[in-house]
């Protein structure tokens, strides 16, 4: 077994600075075989990247990695090398004027069973709207499931710096925050970073490949017809119209792709690098789909960008009207298309919950 580089994301609880996304694996992004899907978490975790993110709402994720983890263990003994598992809490918008402590120990007990582990590793909690005002009693309800002994960290994902300020202040134990960062996205990068560096709290960064736009496919294409074949590429088409839009991308592609042939490497291995190096990210959560995007995964870890490049890609970055805001804001307003991407209620959707 190969190991990746790691960072203590709290007291006792290290990971890998590279996490295996699962959304990839959720429904609307193609039909999954599980028997696949587990033997390529196997070749991740044989390489090294032995942890894996998911959530309650991403249908049949949780169930898929538990699997995993009984193979995991079959082939390893009982002296299996650890495996950490994050999901997530998301209670459904139209749950959240009522939530209660109840609803939340429901879903937490069900994660619990469908990865088959008796403590969870770590639950970040989503929020769909702060309108309902129960997000700190969320949050709260979590901290009390973990003196519980059902979870063993407590994270969050997609909160602005405010609310991520007041759970803090409640005395919320929070050890992390998953947030978007990719260089389309720097959003999380500005009064965010300058908290969580403050508190302690680590982030961990998806869309570092922006869904798979950063990719030699794209580069020097037109720029994609509608309808697009999954919800990745629908969300991140999205950021790269706040990015500056599709000429704007093209000629942060032109710069990666002059990186990328001087390293004699991929343009995603670039992108997930700068990422990778941004000294707030504790991890970056690459959502490869098989196995056979390991060895490109794998090459970001390889490569050391000069600082020529790196001033090169942060002038180009400088210059972009966008994303504008704090994390998550665009995708919070009713009336802009972010949210028109959304599904908000897949947890009572796919099996009841109460």
């Amino acid at each position: 077994m190969n190991t990746a580089p790691t960072r203590v994301l709290a007291p006792g609880y290290e990971i890998p600075r590279l996490i295996k996304g699962g959304w990839q694996l959720a429904g609307g992004h193609g039909p999954v075989s599980a028997d696949a899907a587990i033997a390529d978490m196997m070749a991740f975790a044989e390489a090294g990247i032995t942890a894996f993110d998911c959530a309650d709402i991403y249908t049949g994720v949780e169930e898929l990695i538990g699997g995993f983890l009984r193979a995991w263990r079959d082939r390893h003994g009982p002296n299996a090398p650890a495996i950490r598992v994050h999901t997530k809490c998301v209670p459904d918008r139209d749950v959240l004027p009522v939530l209660t402590f109840a609803h939340v120990e429901a879903l937490i007990d069900r994660s619990l069973r469908r990865l088959g582990v008796d403590t969870l590793d770590l639950v970040q909690l989503h929020w769909w709207d702060y309108a309902a005002p129960a997000w700190l009693d969320a949050a709260g309800h979590l901290a009390t499931l973990q003196r519980a002994g059902k979870i063993r960290h407590i994270g969050l994902t997609n909160f602005d710096t405010a609310h991520v300020r007041a759970i803090v202040n409640a005395g919320v134990p929070v050890v992390s925050h998953q947030v978007q960062v990719s260089l389309l996205d720097r959003r999380a990068l500005r009064d965010m970073a300058a908290y969580c560096r403050e508190q302690g709290i680590g982030l961990l960064a998806y869309g570092a490949l922006a869904g798979g736009f950063f990719h030699e496919r794209w580069h020097g294409a037109a720029a994609p017809a509608e309808p697009l074949e999954n919800r990745s590429l629908v969300k991140y088409r999205l950021i790269i119209d706040e990015f500056g839009g599709w000429e704007a991308f093209q000629q942060l592609l032109d710069r990666l792709a002059t990186i990328a042939a001087a390293h004699h490497t991929t343009l995603g291995a670039v992108a997930v690098r700068a990422v990778f190096d941004e000294p707030d990210v504790a991890a970056v959560i690459v959502g490869a789909r098989h196995a056979a995007h390991l060895t490109a995964t794998l090459a970001a870890l390889d490569l050391t960008l000069h600082d020529h490049e790196r001033e090169a890609l942060a002038a180009l970055l400088a210059a972009a009207p966008g994303p504008a805001g704090d994390v998550y804001a665009l995708e919070r307003d009713p009336s802009g298309p972010h949210a028109g991407i959304m599904r908000y209620n897949l947890n009572t959707a796919g099996e009841r919950v109460s």
